[in-house]
């Protein structure tokens, strides 16, 4: 079977009750078919409201989560309260928690067998830097990143998580790679996937594409053979992401 679309927005730090009441209202009035599914990832402080207002099809992601259930852990949250809210989505491991949060292989893979375990749909992010990227290890680098997921769940559990490849030097800088450079990564995860996990998981797994992406260049990403969607960043707090969640295949 074809591998359903999927267009995220992460709002990251970003966006006010009244913004946020615009975006869902906009993705509200567009009326979208469901052909693709589409799922957005507010501030933790509005995932409750958003899950409230938002219309099917669309549906919510927490942007992160701990890599416990309850406890003195200020200022996080639980796979299990993000259900609890009523939130279906989380993503873990984005390149910005990598980064400035220090999360490391080992700490990205503890939440998402978590959050699998818990009942959550998990957008897993991966992606190298561009120091990475010149070194020409790109390979290597998720290979190393998305073993660790692999190496903490069961074969199963693969239906329930989205991989997101998102070059940490496409992030925010406008810069976005060819059609060609993404489709190459994806083409190598997906075959990467075949071999560590199997053929099954491998074809049914969507491997998205997020970095600068855009209504503009949207359209020419999502005919790449192995490109199944996006998560989008800054454009996804703008009305071109309606358009963007229209993307076909």
């Amino acid at each position: 079977m074809p591998r359903k679309f999927f267009v995220g927005g992460n709002f990251k730090m970003n966006g006010s009750q009244a913004s946020i009441k615009t975006i869902v209202e906009g993705l509200n009035d567009a009326k979208l078919d469901g052909s693709n599914d589409v799922v957005i990832a507010p501030p933790a402080l509005y995932l409750i409201s958003v899950a409230a207002a938002v219309k099917a099809p669309v549906e919510v992601a927490a942007q992160n989560a701990y890599i416990k259930q309850s406890g003195a852990f200020t200022g996080e949250i639980s796979p299990e309260q993000i259900k609890d809210a009523g939130v279906p989505w989380v993503i873990l491991g984005h390149s910005e928690r990598r980064s400035l949060f220090h999360d490391s292989d080992e700490a990205v893979a503890q939440k998402v067998k978590l959050a699998i375990d818990t009942g959550l749909k998990v957008i897993a992010c991966i992606g190298e830097t561009l120091e990475e990227r010149e070194q020409g290890i790109t390979s290597q680098v998720n290979q190393r990143q998305l073993e660790a997921i692999a190496a903490a769940i069961p074969e199963a559990a693969w239906k329930d998580i989205v991989v997101a490849y998102e070059p940490v030097w496409a992030i925010g800088t406008g810069k976005v790679a060819t059609v060609e450079q993404a489709q190459e990564v994806h083409a190598d995860l997906r075959q990467w996937l075949a071999k560590r996990v199997s053929p099954a998981v491998a074809e049914a797994t969507r491997i998205i594409y997020g970095g600068s992406v855009t209504a503009k260049n949207s359209p020419e990403l999502a005919k790449a053979a192995d490109i199944d969607g996006f998560l989008v960043g800054g454009a996804s707090l703008k009305p071109e992401f309606v358009e963007i969640a229209r993307t076909k295949a």
